[in-house]
């Protein structure tokens, strides 16, 4: 394929940053960290790669800029003209832009900004236009599915790698690790503090403790930074925060609780077991009984301890000397990731998730979501991005674009290594894809029930259903009551180790993020409808908090004597057979083989993406799982 080039070589200076994105300066660091924002800029990319992106995946007009590997402190300008490609050789002089001739331009943003309405022409009479940036990873959120599909294609190559796996490797050549300062850090007086010495805080992000003696060296460090998303102007500057950090030490207990109250952190995730494949992931930093723990000047209190299948609720009451005040913390202890990979199932994320902004929103006033894993990198930084993509689209609808490599690539901005294997990337994609089918469903069933002109509320189905949970406790008579616009469901864990299990406040549907069961069920409440090809409106919606089930239509009189107890996949939307069938409803803890009645029985046969259930002969239900890629 020919190449058009224009180079012009320069002796690279001192650089100024865009005006209009951060303050001017003429430090090279400064510069390459304000251009991961644009979506144009493709940091180290080589010319060949840029001729096969643009050339496979652009159009004529789509353009990029890229870091010059020949000459470092200049840039290219790559540009797809009549289906070929023209590289543009941009220096900086004098704290000038230009592409060798012409105008010169204070910033790099104004050079391309310019050119987008004046077309450049090539010695050969070309006119090369500037249309559109070329951006592979930013999609329609409802146009996921393709996505999906066409990364799980393998590239051709002899490798035989899939589009994952490049898109991560794109993300890992743009890493910020070596943009930001990590100073503090190094210091010899914190090396100590940090769980792995090369997972360190940025510094223009990290946490600083505050209340410290000043005398003493690295008093105010802890190894946490703040994460926040891009500013949304609809959020009126009130958009979610987080901290991530990483798993407490016994010498930063102290620490991390002064961290938890200076912040006003009621909600604290946990992604990770004390200890997995015998290794030491995370000290116990709280107290296992009523009497409480003091940590130098923290005393936490440990009032209520419950569980689901998925993860372990804790209720503390945390007190500071010198306050009156006491403050009650929330600590979501998820245990339901694998040693080693991903979930196989991104419905137990995604309840996990619901679960976790329920309770911060209802808390007026509360500080950042504090998050954690080992290192407060690998699942902290898919737990943070999944949730922060979740957000995006509760707040503009399924017509809104998203772009999940860009929205990693900001978080690594503020703490380097944020999802940190191809199987999270995958996974982030795979829990987003899994939430947009889950509301599109919904949505298709609402309107298909409006368009039959009938409108159900307060459908209501019970079941008794006798079984063994955990230590051979009896359920009965559970009641599911389902509602078009509302949804009632028990939503607190069951008890856990003999304490008194306290219900929050009940939550509608209105309060809810996510379709799903509610927590004291098995996570498998909801019937796997088959996966076809969904036509998606591409009407702007207001999606709100989506009901947990779709209206079903009227059950038709029952033959069978007997009810088929269905186990369904996680959450997807009931159908039809839902209603023929009420679902028996499970409270207690984590069910195991032993719970199910004995019709039913675990399997191991595979599906797509998500673990689930459906009909066999001989009416057993068997399980259905297709493990990610490690």
């Amino acid at each position: 394929m020919p190449v058009r080039r224009s180079m012009i070589l320069s002796v690279p200076s001192m650089l100024a940053l865009p005006a209009a994105r951060i303050i001017i300066s003429t430090a090279l660091e400064d510069l390459r960290r304000a251009f991961i924002f644009f979506t144009w800029f493709h940091g180290h990319l080589s010319g060949k790669e840029a001729e096969k992106l643009i050339l496979e995946k652009g159009k004529n007009g789509s353009f990029l800029v890229r870091e010059s590997q020949s000459k470092p402190g200049d840039y290219v300008l790559s540009v797809r003209t009549d289906d070929r490609v023209t590289h543009v050789m941009i220096r900086c002089q004098d704290n000038f832009y230009d592409v060798g001739g012409g105008e010169k331009f204070d910033s790099l943003s104004e050079l391309i900004e310019h050119y987008k309405k004046n077309p450049m022409v090539e010695t050969s009479g070309t006119v090369v236009h500037l249309k559109q940036p070329f951006n592979a990873t930013r999609i329609n959120a409802s146009g996921i599915d393709s996505r999906v599909k066409e990364l799980q294609k393998e590239n051709g190559l002899s490798t035989g790698k899939a589009g994952f796996w490049e898109e991560f490797e794109s993300l890992q050549q743009q890493e910020c690790k070596h943009l930001f300062s990590r100073k503090e850090g190094q210091k010899t007086e914190n090396r100590n503090k940090n769980r792995y010495k090369n997972i360190l805080p940025f510094d223009h992000t990290r946490v600083k403790l505050k209340d410290v003696d000043p005398n003493v060296p690295g008093s105010e460090y802890i190894n946490a930074n703040y994460i926040k998303p891009e500013e949304d102007p609809a959020m009126d500057g009130h958009s979610k925060s987080y901290i991530a950090t990483q798993g407490a030490l016994p010498s930063t207990i102290a620490d991390f609780w002064e961290m938890v109250w200076q912040e006003n952190t009621r909600v604290i995730v946990m992604t990770t077991k004390e200890i997995e494949r015998g290794k030491n992931k995370c000290v116990r930093y709280w107290p296992e009984d009523a009497q409480g723990k003091d940590y130098l000047k923290m005393k936490v209190r440990n009032l209520s301890e419950s569980s689901t299948a998925d993860y372990t609720l804790r209720e503390f009451v945390v007190m500071k000397e010198g306050f009156d005040e006491e403050r009650k913390v929330y600590h979501y202890h998820f245990q339901a990731w694998p040693d080693h990979g991903v979930p196989s199932d991104p419905g137990c994320v995604l309840n996990f998730l619901h679960d976790v902004n329920a309770r911060q929103e209802s808390i007026p006033n509360a500080g950042s979501v504090l998050v954690h894993c080992s290192a407060g990198i690998g699942r902290t930084g898919t737990f943070i991005v999944i949730d922060m993509i979740l957000d995006q689209i509760k707040r503009q609808g399924l017509d809104c674009e998203i772009d999940i490599q860009r929205t990693i690539q900001m978080v690594r901005s503020q703490r380097s290594g944020m999802v940190q294997t191809e199987a999270q990337y995958k996974f982030v994609y795979l829990a987003v894809q899994h939430y947009i089918e889950t509301v599109s469903q919904r949505m298709q069933a609402e309107q298909k029930s409006l368009q039959l002109g009938r409108e159900y509320t307060n459908i209501r189905y019970s079941s008794e259903v006798t079984g063994t949970v955990g230590s051979n406790e009896s359920v009965r008579g559970l009641t599911l009551t389902l509602s078009r616009s509302t949804t009632s469901l028990p939503t607190t864990p069951s008890t856990a180790n003999g304490r008194e299990n306290k219900r929050g406040p009940s939550r509608a549907a209105s309060d809810a993020h996510l379709p799903r069961p509610p927590d004291d069920l098995p996570r498998q409440i909801y019937e796997n409808i088959p996966l076809k090809e969904r036509k998606l409106s591409t009407n702007s919606y207001n999606i709100g908090p989506p009901p947990c089930f779709a209206p079903p239509p009227p059950p038709p009189p029952r033959k069978t004597k007997r009810p088929v107890m269905l186990y369904p996949s996680s959450p997807l939307l009931c159908t039809q057979s839902l209603a023929n069938h009420s679902p028996p409803l499970l409270r207690g803890r984590s069910v195991t083989s032993r719970a199910l009645p004995n019709h039913l029985s675990w399997g191991d046969k595979r599906s797509r993406q998500t673990a689930g259930w459906h009909q066999s002969s001989g009416a057993q239900l068997r399980a259905e799982s297709q493990p990610l890629e490690e």
